[in-house]
């Protein structure tokens, strides 16, 4: 492909794409397919010669197509769903079409200052306290990583370095094995799985912190356990509190939790993948309150923010305590500027070399998407987007409430609505199995308390209040014909 019919082609994939979320509602948001479906659909080793685009094309309609689920369908509401717009999707081409790997600032100097600008932006629009801005004269910054798990485990680790290097200096007798040996994180029962994962990475304890009435993890249950630790010759070292929580989306009391951890020198970091994204609107940065005890923060503004995947906001008040966890050094990454980066004038230890801040070396010029969306949408564009969810979730709510058939399982604070029937587990799985069956909208549960609890997430861009009607009309038809087979056959064993 030259570039003549690459500009030919690339303009007819953007028609595709325009198309296809054009008319993405009409499409069955989750695919009728089996495990295995495709394989039997291609060839089994590659082709020897080159085929036509038009071959590939079609291919895409023929093979890919039945087998998407359709995150970007209004008719999604299954998980925190990838809220992307066509401004991030030409930032993506863009990022793509310039090819950088950005690893360090000669590597691409755009790329290393425009991630570090934007993270200012970002965290200016999310009020956060002036230690997490690079621009400041304190010591802190952003990071654009993959995903809220990669900042999970690049917190865990650089907390775990810290802790080390903290009791050898008391005890230079003691290895490091022995105290990592002792090591003891802990978070909410309510965090996602992947706080447990960057645990098993890390080869660190992890405790689960039970949580009160609303889901929450309160101050008075995480010091009783860091004081039953600390008693037994445990090191606790690292708390990750929760800010949206993935089965219900409940908040930890962070501006209690934060005195107990700076307190402890354990290090906090929230994880506030969905749900931070929102602070961006006066309403909800209240719950934000206490990230002035942390040590790190992040959130996914491909959650809600009209970013498309994969972008992952990171925040540190130390750049020092993460960059110096990852450091290397190599002859062939060192160039002319290496002592004198632009953020020198701010006496502070800031890395821009992007490589120090997480796992990978190699990085995408992820930082385009929030450029051109910040910008096409304006805070206030985004703070609307927000708000109609919201909204939009609130109207799920009131329909669930006005059926006495079903109850809310959760306090309802932004786009998710936790609900179930009345009634068993079975009732409820037998549901959202029938939900799923029929491919229009989809679903996923949720445990709460022991109960199988459904989840119904507002988040997608296109997404309108008659989705939400229509939504609601499908599973209450779906229920009544479940309410009364079971009501048929109750009476017939009667």
């Amino acid at each position: 492909m030259d570039a003549a019919e690459f500009r030919r082609r690339g303009k007819e994939m953007v028609d595709f794409v325009a198309d296809y979320q054009e008319n993405i509602e009409h499409r069955r948001v989750y695919p009728d397919v089996e495990p295995g479906y495709l394989r039997s659909m291609i060839p089994s080793e590659a082709p020897l010669e080159p085929e036509s685009y038009e071959d590939v094309l079609r291919d895409v309609d023929r093979v890919i197509m039945p087998g998407v689920t359709h995150w970007l369908s209004p008719h999604f509401y299954a998980y925190y769903a990838n809220s992307t717009s066509f401004p991030s999707i030409l930032a993506d081409l863009l990022s793509s079409g310039i090819g950088t790997i950005g690893f360090t600032w000669a590597a691409n100097p755009a790329c290393s200052e425009l991630e570090t600008v934007m993270l200012d932006w970002l965290g200016k629009m999310l009020q956060l306290p002036e230690d997490f801005l690079s621009e400041t004269q304190g010591q802190g910054g952003g990071v654009i990583q993959g995903t809220a798990s990669e900042a999970t485990l690049m917190a865990l680790l650089s907390a775990r370095l810290k802790t080390v290097k903290c009791v050898q200096e008391s005890d230079p007798q003691r290895s490091e094995a022995d105290i990592i040996s002792k090591l003891i994180a802990y978070t909410s029962e309510e965090a996602h799985s992947s706080v447990e994962k960057a645990s098993i990475i890390g080869g660190v304890v992890i405790r689960m912190v039970p949580t009160d009435e609303h889901f929450s993890v309160r101050a008075e249950t995480l010091e009783k356990m860091v004081a039953e630790d600390k008693a037994t010759g445990y090191i606790p070292f690292f708390f990750c509190a929760t800010l949206g929580t993935t089965p219900c989306c409940a908040f930890d009391k962070i501006d209690e939790l934060g005195p107990i951890c700076n307190a402890e020198n354990i290090w906090m970091h929230i994880d506030a993948a969905y749900a931070g994204c929102a602070f961006i609107c006066p309403e909800f940065r209240p719950l934000l309150n206490g990230v002035e005890f942390a040590d790190s923060f992040s959130i996914n503004p491909n959650k809600f923010l009209l970013v498309g995947f994969d972008c992952s906001a990171m925040w540190v008040k130390k750049s020092a305590d993460l960059t110096r966890a990852f450091q290397m050094d190599p002859e062939y990454l060192k160039h002319e500027h290496q002592g004198s980066g632009w953020c020198n004038h701010l006496h502070q230890p800031y890395s821009t070399h992007k490589i120090h801040w997480g796992i990978p070396m190699a990085r995408r010029f992820r930082s385009l998407k929030l450029w051109f969306v910040f910008r096409m949408y304006g805070l206030r564009g985004l703070q609307a987007f927000i708000r109609k969810h919201v909204e939009l979730a609130k109207t799920f709510e009131n329909l669930v409430r006005g059926d006495n058939n079903f109850e809310i399982c959760a306090e309802v604070v932004m786009g998710l609505v936790c609900f179930r029937l009345k009634g068993s587990d079975e009732l409820n799985k037998a549901l959202l199995k029938q939900i799923t069956r029929t491919g229009k909208i989809y679903l996923v549960p949720c445990k709460l308390r022991g109960r199988f609890v459904l989840r119904f997430v507002v988040c997608g861009r296109t997404t309108e209040l008659r989705h939400i009607q229509e939504a609601w009309k499908h599973i209450t038809e779906l229920s009544s014909e479940l309410l009364q087979n079971l009501f048929d056959h109750e009476g017939k064993e009667n």
